[in-house]
């Protein structure tokens, strides 16, 4: 017999707000229902597991709000053949989205302890097709190029050029982009059409900086 858990009310309670708000991709709707999203969530704030807002994981990042996990995921059309490029591991919960609707998934997380958490926790429910990297996401994975689909989960200043060069034609590249004056964070779907990018705007956002070579410097970050 299936034991009922505390967890299950709230997430079907998400669920149907992710619906009401337009979230209709029935894969990725059916990835946030049996992924249980309090395991990437520090144990005092679980009880904050499935409510449609950021939840703090420690050392500054954030788990992302499930609706834009979910507009993010939906925008990169993902399939069972996809390659696919996350940078910012973070608690690992988006790694695992990815990891359940794409064939592989290479990740890059700057902080270590929490890249360590993520395979952690992606170790326990048997994710196998997900790579790890602790370094400079705005560099790419080089070697593991070139990736169906990137998404970058912090807000940088530009797209970073390595990272379109690491896209293949015809591929979607998803990032928060944040403007250098106002610090307003745009959402933006890329499409790669001849060698260039070419935007879709998704809404506004609110994300972590992205820190690194051709991101922002860690003395730039927002306070």
């Amino acid at each position: 017999m299936t034991h009922a858990s505390p967890y299950d009310v709230p997430r079907r309670q998400l669920l149907k707000e992710l619906v009401d708000q337009g979230i209709n991709d029935i894969d990725v709707l059916a990835s946030i229902q049996c992924i249980p999203r309090e395991l990437f969530i520090p144990a005092a704030d679980r009880e904050e597991a499935y409510a449609n807002h950021p939840v703090p994981v420690g050392y500054g990042q954030t788990i992302s709000q499930p609706f834009i996990i979910a507009r993010m995921t939906t925008a990169l059309a993902l399939t069972k053949e996809s390659k696919v490029l996350e940078i910012g591991t973070g608690s690992g919960y988006q790694t695992a989205i990815l990891a359940r609707l794409a064939r592989e998934v290479y990740s890059i997380e700057r902080i270590p302890a929490l890249s360590q958490q993520a395979q952690q926790v992606l170790s326990e429910l048997h994710y196998s097709n997900v790579h790890f990297r602790v370094g400079d996401g705005t560099l790419g994975w080089p070697e593991a190029a070139p990736f169906d689909s990137i998404i970058v989960t912090a807000a940088g200043p530009k797209i970073p050029p390595r990272l379109a060069d690491q896209l293949v034609e015809g591929g979607r590249l998803v990032m928060p982009v944040e403007s250098t004056d106002s610090h307003l964070q745009r959402l933006y779907l890329y499409l790669k059409k001849d060698g260039e990018l070419e935007p879709q705007f998704l809404g506004g956002c609110r994300f972590v900086p992205l820190v690194g070579a051709d991101g922002w410097q860690a003395d730039e970050t927002i306070k």
